[in-house]
């Protein structure tokens, strides 16, 4: 009954869509769940298109894999059926928890209206911490309530327990930023408004910790977080960063703003682990590091200096490395190490 985990272990933006994506396509999972909110994008590329999520779980491209919105997730009901259309996920692949938080105007209006939020932490904007006051308060409006969201309402937490019961396999999608985004982890106040640590995602699934069978820690080659707000050790000026080419990248998935950058933090990567515990770590990006290991997708293909450096990371962390995406165009540009690594 595999029950594997993926979380970010910098401030977001590591690449976890990918990562999720080629492990719908490759382990075809009964179920995915995503936890979070809409203030995080997933990109997810794959047979030359891209799609930019919020809601949906990047497992959308394994056409038989039912998708799932976790009961301590809060969504946006006209984000959700874009969503849903835009995948081409209609048809009973797509089900929410009845107690699953759903974000109005009211909640957007609100936060973009408060200075500091918008200007001193920068927030997205998205309404999200301002539902999450509402859910503290029990007075958020949940999915059950909204007859738009009837069909596709369902018990999200028996739904996965009783499919791991069954020896199915589930992949449970972290989202809204990474470890050092947690409100309770992260680099407070500059954070988000949830636990984004495997322990906290998973809660929001309601799963035992018991059943839990692999954390996969993503990690991109270098450190980026987006935005001004909140400390980033070891950045980069702009021009060192567009000097070092694939590490000058476009804004967030979801606001736009500039991303900022930094070698890999080896002391803050430590950290990630130590609060995750994850049995596998998953590379991103790599490509931007090396160059030559672009488009790879076999171990022994990458090049010398490229497989010492991730021999390197994974003993000083004492972790495997077992997913290493290697571009960023297809969900299928990865080398994926885990039979090697981890045994059939």
């Amino acid at each position: 009954m595999p029950l594997i985990v993926v979380v970010g272990g910098w401030f977001g933006d590591e690449g976890k869509g990918k990562v999720v994506s080629y492990l719908g396509l490759a382990d075809k999972p009964s179920i995915c769940i995503r936890t979070g909110s809409i203030n995080a994008g997933h990109t997810v590329n794959y047979n030359g298109r891209t799609w930019k999520l919020r809601i949906l779980p990047s497992c959308f491209v394994n056409k038989t894999t039912r998708l799932m919105i976790a009961p301590g997730a809060l969504l946006k009901i006209d984000v959700l059926f874009k969503e849903i259309e835009e995948t081409g996920s209609r048809g009973g692949r797509v089900w929410v928890d009845a107690n699953a938080g759903v974000i109005e105007d009211r909640h957007v209006e609100s936060e973009r209206s408060n200075e500091y939020l918008m200007k001193v932490i920068g927030s997205t904007g998205q309404g999200v911490g301002a539902a999450m006051v509402d859910r503290v308060l029990r007075v958020l409006k949940t999915a059950k309530e909204f007859p738009e969201l009837r069909d596709l309402i369902t018990d999200v937490s028996k739904e996965v327990n009783e499919e791991l019961d069954r020896g199915g396999e589930v992949i449970v999608e972290g989202t809204q930023g990474g470890t050092f985004l947690s409100l309770y982890h992260g680099t407070y106040p500059f954070v988000t408004s949830r636990d984004t640590t495997a322990a906290g995602v998973i809660s929001e699934v309601g799963v035992s910790p018991r059943l839990v069978s692999d954390i996969i820690l993503v990690f991109k080659a270098y450190v980026t977080r987006v935005g001004g707000a909140g400390e980033l050790p070891g950045e980069l000026s702009m021009e060192e960063v567009v000097a070092r080419g694939g590490w000058a990248e476009r804004g967030g998935t979801v606001t736009g703003r500039p991303r900022r950058a930094a070698p890999f933090n080896m002391d803050l990567a430590r950290r990630a682990v130590m609060l995750n515990r994850p049995t596998q770590i998953a590379i991103t990006k790599f490509d931007a590091l090396f160059p030559d290991a672009r488009g790879k997708r076999r171990w022994a293909d990458l090049p010398v200096e490229a497989r010492r450096w991730l021999e390197n990371v994974s003993e000083a962390l004492r972790v495997p490395i077992t997913l290493i995406g290697t571009g960023g165009e297809d969900s299928m540009d990865m080398i994926d190490m885990r039979r090697e690594v981890m045994g059939p």
